[in-house]
């Protein structure tokens, strides 16, 4: 297990902060304000640019835009953008430095909700031309461009940065091109200049992959010319202006693997391996890159026009457009958390397990002081093992992020930290009568105004409320497995709770970096209730004799991150087996009898991944699986419909009465394919009338649980 380092002694940082800001050498170390030029107070007709010279004759362009706190690449942002170029034409300054007045960064990319429900492609095309026009002004440029990036510059931010002569980023900032995560791949130019710039093999695998990489990579890459402290940035400014900061150039190797036999062999490869992560016939967008790179690679101009039409043409693909949707359905989550609950310090954790350890360490993780406690220590020290591993993960070789977490996750055999929690998070296993027990002994414990809550997968809180003092204070927050991966966790109310603690509980979720999906107190809430289904059918499926790889083959064909039984054996066999039995019992479902060999192994204690054997047998956290057939199109529709008709039942009976929840729900909590936009909206898509005929024509053939809901002429 990781050695724990002696906890360290309380320092007054305001006091130390005071004392560096009093001394001559700190204040001059210090962080200092964005250097963005001279201030004006000449009225310009500009919007969301501030532009000004200074007395050596350097524009200041200054990106501030309107009603916003983060800069998005508007098309108001743009034209304005054009109207500055217009200005200095006649004018030239000595220089052009371009750069944001955001605190936060530099610019976050495409306003993508300007392209939602856009159906016509020619008229995206000219729009795009037009947008290329003002960037290519931007690059024709004779003085010297400098774009000064911090905090961020993603997408299209990246791209105009791209188009200036010379980049310099401050410590610590993050570039990127995430729009394969929308569907797209770079659409302002930023294909052809990126892979004319760098390694274009090396700028491919950034772009194909959506990643981010920090500001000291983008340098050895290229990408960027300088890595300053904020402080070192006036200083950046004027060595660039008098030609002394070393400009990126492609090297001669770079250059030849432009080449067009370097690039059909690489796009070769490139596309087997996007084959294997997105396949083409859901996600077209890495596909499209790999193309436009492999045919006009070595001609930039070309590969620009390119550019132009096969963007416009994925923008208007149903994969493009449900991502985007997905997009919008994370911030609508996000919102759902609010400004965020600062009363929240401490987080105390009952239950040492799989789940409430890796609650705990992710708490820990996120800046939260947390304890854990257990009625065994053997399950504390064994998560904070699992914790120790998961950090070394996420800290990249950053071993004080690993002690400072390690530092916050507190072995607590006893409990005292209950008495400290801001939020208590009850984490033991599904029985009813343990769950009662535990918030007895407890609830005396906790300090006034602390919320207690419990990570239940399917329980109705009316049931774990009774003999509670407070249970106005109980609340559920359902997180999903594996922790650290999955950014839902379901906030479960009841008729009886106080609607202080439901927020609070949301911004808690805020606070931890996750999103938020409220829900009504209902049997399975909105995720297990039309998961159960799902996985209820593949285990009959396989009862029937079909191999489990088939089965699951069958599901990620249709576009799920992994199968049913995989899903099932990372879930664990016996949660499902528990909710599966309370689903039946509670909503008097006609679902098929449970198979014998799901009640063996799970008396046996092969529970799936936890326990290194279930369904399939597990080997360094991955399923041992033998190659699958290709299974009959009918057998995707025979999974995926009873999720779809469990969906249509729980808005009817209004769990939530909102259909995009029901939708995030499953994207984020489940991976439900994202690229259809969720099993709603997958309906409405698919036809209503044709789903209720597919699951009418399932019913005849295998019985009466695909009986089609009566929440679907509720739909239509």
């Amino acid at each position: 297990m990781y050695r724990r380092r002696p906890r360290r002694r309380h320092v007054d940082r305001t006091a130390v902060k005071e004392a560096m800001m009093n001394d001559p050498v700190w204040s001059f170390l210090a962080d200092r304000d964005l250097e963005t030029g001279p201030a004006s107070h000449r009225a310009e007709a500009l919007h969301h640019w501030r532009f000004t010279r200074d007395a050596h004759n350097i524009g200041w362009a200054i990106l501030d835009q309107q009603g916003t706190d983060t800069n998005l690449l508007s098309q108001a942002v743009l034209d304005e953008l054009g109207h500055i170029l217009d200005m200095i034409a006649d004018r030239a300054p000595k220089a052009l430095v371009i750069r944001s007045g955001k605190k936060q960064g530099f610019l976050a990319g495409a306003d993508i909700s300007e392209f939602r429900d856009m159906r016509d492609e020619a008229m995206l095309r000219d729009r795009i031309a037009a947008a290329h026009a003002i960037v290519d002004r931007l690059e024709a440029l004779t003085f010297p461009t400098i774009a000064v990036i911090h905090g961020y510059a993603m997408g299209g931010g990246l791209e105009v940065a791209l188009a200036c002569h010379q980049r310099i980023a401050i410590e610590g900032t993050k570039l990127g091109f995430p729009e394969v995560q929308l569907g797209l791949h770079p659409g302002l130019g930023g294909t052809a200049r990126f892979t004319h710039l760098c390694d274009p093999i090396a700028a491919m695998e950034l772009m194909l992959t959506g990643k981010s990489i920090d500001a000291g990579h983008a340098k050895d890459m290229g990408l960027v010319d300088a890595v300053v402290p904020e402080r070192h940035v006036h200083a950046a400014i004027m060595a660039a202006v008098a030609g002394d900061m070393d400009q990126g150039r492609q090297a001669l190797l770079d250059r030849l693997k432009d080449a067009a036999p370097v690039r059909h062999l690489a796009a070769r490869q490139m596309r087997s391996q996007a084959e294997a992560k997105a396949p083409l016939a859901h996600y077209p967008a890495p596909h499209a890159l790999i193309d436009l790179w492999e045919t006009h690679g070595g001609d930039q101009e070309a590969m620009k026009r390119a550019e132009i039409t096969s963007f416009a043409h994925l923008m208007m693909s149903d994969s493009a457009q449900n991502l985007i949707r997905a997009f919008f359905l994370r911030q609508k989550l996000k919102a759902l958390a609010g400004p965020g609950n600062k009363t929240i310090a401490h987080v105390h954790v009952i239950g040492a397990g799989a789940m409430g350890g890796d609650i705990a360490a992710w708490c820990a993780w996120r800046g939260l002081r947390t304890s854990i406690s257990d009625v065994k220590p053997g399950p504390i020290g064994a998560a904070l093992n699992r914790a120790a591993k998961l950090y070394e993960k996420l800290a990249h070789g950053d071993r004080l992020k690993v002690r400072d977490a390690l530092d916050r996750l507190i072995p607590d055999p006893d409990g005292a930290g209950i008495a400290k929690a801001d939020i208590l998070i009850e984490a033991a296993p599904e029985k009813v009568d343990l769950k009662r027990t535990l918030y007895a002994s407890a609830e005396p414990r906790m300090k006034d105004g602390a919320i207690l809550a419990t990570n239940t997968s399917s329980i109705p809180l009316e049931q774990l409320r009774e003999g509670l003092r407070h249970p106005e204070r109980l609340i559920g927050i359902h997180f999903f497995n594996p922790v650290s991966r999955l950014d839902l966790v379901e906030v479960i109310s009841h008729d009886g709770g106080d609607p202080q603690v439901e927020a609070g509980a949301r911004a808690f979720i805020g606070i931890i970096g996750k999103l938020p999906a409220p829900a009504r107190s209902a049997p399975g809430f909105i995720v297990n209730r039309i998961l159960t289904p799902y996985l209820v059918e593949a285990m009959t499926m396989m009862d029937e004799g079909i191999a489990p790889e088939t089965i699951d083959r069958a599901a990620m064909d249709f576009g799920m991150p992994m199968g049913p039984l995989e899903l099932a054996d990372q879930v664990g066999l016996d949660i499902g087996l528990a909710v599966a039995a309370m689903l039946k019992r509670e909503l008097d479902w006609p679902m098929p009898a449970t198979p014998q060999w799901l009640a063996d192994k799970v008396s046996a204690g092969q529970l799936g991944r936890k326990a290194g054997k279930g369904i399939y047998a597990w080997k360094d956290g991955h399923a041992v699986k033998n190659s699958a057939p290709q299974p009959p199109p009918e057998m995707a529709d025979r999974l995926i419909m009873p999720m779809l008709n469990m969906a249509a039942a729980t808005l009817r009976e209004q769990v939530t009465d909102d259909p995009d929840i029901i939708d995030a729900a499953m994207i984020f909590g489940t991976g439900f394919a994202p690229f259809r936009g969720g099993p709603l909206h997958y309906a409405h898509a698919r036809g209503i009338g044709e789903v209720k005929a597919v699951l009418e024509g399932l019913r005849e053939a295998h019985g009466e649980r695909f009986r089609p809901d009566p929440g679907w002429d509720m739909l239509q």
